[in-house]
C-alpha cells in the first residue's frame, strides 16, 4: 500500500511537469497483458511512452537502473497495444525515464532513455 502511495505521488509530479511545458496527458495506468504504461503524453506529433520510478533517494542505485532491458521490453509491447489501439501508430514515439527522488523534491527527465 505505502509503495502505492509513493509510486502515485511520483507521476502525479511528472505528469504535472509534462504539462506545464506543453503536454497533453492522454493516459496514466494503461494496461494490458504486456505490461503497464504509467503516462503516455503527446506534444504535437510526438508521443511520450514515460516510466516513472519514485525513490527516496539514489544512495543504494540511480531510479532509472531499475529500468532493465526486460522491463524496456514489456514497455515496448505494452506501448505498440496502446497505439494500435488509440490509432496513433503513425505518431513518432519517445520512451523517457522520469527519475523521481522524495527526500530532496528532485525530478529528472531523461528522454529517449531507450
Amino acid at each position: 500500500m505505502l509503495t502505492k502511495i509513493i509510486g502515485d505521488f511520483g507521476e502525479n509530479k511528472v505528469a504535472k511537469l509534462y504539462k506545464d511545458n506543453g503536454y497533453k496527458i492522454i493516459s496514466r495506468n494503461f494496461s494490458c497483458r504486456f505490461g503497464e504504461l504509467d503516462i503516455v503524453a503527446q506534444k504535437n506529433d510526438v508521443i511520450a511512452i514515460v516510466e516513472v520510478k519514485t525513490r527516496k533517494n539514489d544512495k543504494f542505485a540511480n531510479a532509472k537502473e531499475f529500468v532493465d532491458y526486460k522491463k524496456q521490453q514489456r514497455i515496448k509491447s505494452t506501448s505498440m497495444v496502446f497505439l494500435q489501439k488509440h490509432k496513433l501508430d503513425d505518431m513518432f514515439i519517445r520512451f523517457d525515464v522520469a527519475e523521481v527522488y522524495t527526500d530532496i523534491g528532485k525530478i529528472n527527465i531523461i528522454k529517449n532513455a531507450f
